[in-house]
């Protein structure tokens, strides 16, 4: 495969620079899972034989890998023993009008997420923001761009604060043997912060309003009708399915009670059908009552869903369909997921509107939010079911404070003490302080792998192995030249075009894809100049971040996708102008920082 040179580049180059690229398709045009489309890319240049499988194993062994599953399970320990929920309770405060709430949040917000990642961060202030929505008499929306904005901006300021900072640190550190300080990005960071935020409150007036998408669920006489089989009705003793009882026009059959009061729920196709059953229905209520005339059926005592009556385990749940859902493109009558779950949908909202069609009927797709009645099971049970497929954001827990509260309290701030005075490496600190969340018993060990993000670790993992990729086959040696060819070896230039080109490579895959694609590339530069790789390497960090124009440039923005119940051209509203205004402060404080030479 070596002797095939076209362009500077051999086979290998070749073949390795359209397997990156069909993972920036895969993921831009269709519904495959992200998590899928790297594994999928890495065992191509596994099988071809680009990387070895000591390089491949390696990816999965390196420093942003490692880091992020130990602070994984010391978030654990910060969530478990009330560290987060005391910290919830009592650094927003209570504002009472718009302007005063932005400010609320998001100074604290960006602080936080410096030190705690701003996905954590994100995923734990979601309820919290909802909760102020409805005291102000406003939009989530209006106050979830804000969050995910503040929390992005913050975790530029250090290493740990977001993925694409930790991938970077490790590529470096794997390439120089010399590790980068835990707040080598902090100036830039806090100064792209400062005009970030400012721009939000500037330009709140011009952040979308949606209706949440909640708020078509608060009624549930809206989407479903109970009705009562008479005991000489034809059906009884058909099955529901022969009965043309299960699936009818304008909704489903979601539920049985039984006059003894049994649910059966999901309602199997050949479940009898016996004199006195209360049939639950969902969907369209008008078309629905449309089954007393065609099927005999008469208006049980009351009419709006009770199931509290009947079961107080039983529950009803929001959840919401992320990106890289299994659920996505999918319907509930085609698939098994009720089945295996034991969960009922009910209903669905799409963009902060119902979906006027049978719910089990409905296309699903990213962002959508689902109304769910589910099991008699503890709420992080459901979670872990459903894992993959849905997530949930009205889980209640509140911890109890006590010893363990402060144990991890100092855990953190000794781990954060350690690594930014470099008394150990960051890999190192943050493997002790999740051997001492355990150790002092702040988590367990068998709760630990629910608030492990799998996916995004072999992602990780994937993207380490890909950047050794495209150093090994010379495709970062013949881009970087072409393109200081192109820039007459003007460093600003070259400085500028890198960022400008991995920033829009952000806003359409992800950071952490693109921070590992334009790594490699971006440090042959600054080696081939003969400048200081310090001001190019940070101005990579952040120009990867500030993805502001799209949810999908951002693990943050997908986390508030379906909550805020967005378009997906809401984020272009501010999102553009800020990403434009802060690449340029990115690439002027940068260069005020670290001299090029």
């Amino acid at each position: 495969m070596e002797d095939i040179v076209f362009w500077g580049l051999g086979l290998p180059g070749w073949i390795t620079i359209v397997t990156v690229l069909s993972i920036f398709f895969v993921m831009a045009k269709t519904r495959i899972p992200a998590v899928v489309a790297f594994l999928g890319a890495m065992t191509v240049l596994l099988v071809t034989g680009i990387i070895s499988e000591a390089e491949g194993m390696a990816g999965f062994g390196s420093e942003p890998v490692v880091v992020h599953a130990a602070f994984f399970v010391v978030m654990a320990g910060l969530m478990q023993t009330g560290v987060l929920y005391w910290l919830t309770k009592h650094l927003l405060g209570n504002p009472n009008e718009y302007r005063q709430a932005l400010v609320k949040l998001m100074l604290p917000i960006a602080s936080l997420a410096a030190f705690l990642n701003s996905v954590n961060v994100v995923a734990l202030f979601i309820d919290v923001v909802r909760i102020w929505a409805r005291r102000l008499g406003t939009e989530p929306s209006r106050l979830l761009i804000p969050l995910s904005y503040a929390a992005t901006l913050g975790g530029t300021c250090t290493l740990i604060g977001n993925s694409s900072n930790l991938v970077i640190s490790g590529l470096y550190a794997e390439r120089t043997g010399r590790a980068l300080s835990f707040f080598a990005p902090l100036i830039p960071g806090l100064f792209c912060t400062v005009i970030g935020i400012g721009m939000v409150i500037i330009l709140r007036n011009f952040i979308p309003r949606r209706q949440s998408p909640e708020s078509t669920f608060e009624s549930t006489s809206d989407y479903t009708v109970e009705l009562l089989v008479p005991t000489d009705n034809p059906a009884v003793g058909l099955s529901v399915n022969d009965a043309g009882l299960r699936n009818v026009r304008g909704g489903s059959l979601i539920e049985i009670v039984r006059f003894d009061k049994e649910i059966i729920a999901p309602v199997p196709q050949d479940e009898f059908i016996l004199g006195g059953d209360r049939l639950i229905y969902s969907g369209q209520i008008n078309e629905i009552l449309e089954l007393k005339k065609s099927h005999g059926l008469v208006a049980a005592d009351h009419h709006v869903y009770s199931i509290s009556e009947i079961d107080n385990n039983r529950k009803m749940k929001t959840a919401y369909i992320g990106f890289g859902s299994d659920l996505i493109g999918s319907r509930m009558s085609d698939n098994q997921f009720e089945h295996r779950t034991d969960i009922v949908l009910v209903a669905v909202a799409r963009q902060g509107k119902r979906v006027n069609i049978q719910p089990r009927e409905v296309e699903l797709e990213a962002g959508d939010t689902l109304l769910l009645e589910c099991p008699p099971k503890e709420d992080n049970e459901i979670a872990m079911m459903t894992k993959g497929s849905l997530t949930f954001f009205d889980s209640h827990f509140v911890p109890q404070l006590g010893k363990k509260t402060i144990y991890s309290s100092i855990i953190l701030v000794v781990m954060f003490i350690l690594s930014s005075l470099h008394v150990m490496p960051l890999m190192a600190t943050t493997m002790l302080a999740a051997g001492a969340m355990l150790l002092l018993k702040c988590c367990r060990a068998q709760n630990v792998t629910k608030y492990i993000e799998w996916e995004l670790l072999l992602i990780l993992g994937a993207t380490v192995v890909f950047s050794t990729a495209i150093t090994k086959t010379g495709i970062a040696d013949v881009a970087a030249n072409s393109l200081l060819q192109l820039c007459g070896n003007n460093p600003l230039i070259v400085m500028a075009v890198m960022c400008i080109l991995a920033s829009l490579v952000s806003e359409a895959v992800s950071d952490v894809a693109a921070c590992g694609v334009f790594f490699p590339i971006v440090y042959q530069e600054a080696i081939e100049l003969g400048c200081n790789p310090m001001p190019f390497i940070i101005s990579l960090m952040i120009a990867v971040t500030t993805s502001f124009a799209s949810p999908i440039g951002s693990s943050t923005h997908m986390l508030i996708y379906g909550p805020g119940g967005f378009k997906f051209s809401d984020f272009l509203r501010i999102g553009f102008l800020m990403h434009v205004v802060l690449l340029a402060a990115n690439l002027l404080i940068v260069n005020i920082i670290y001299p090029l030479h």
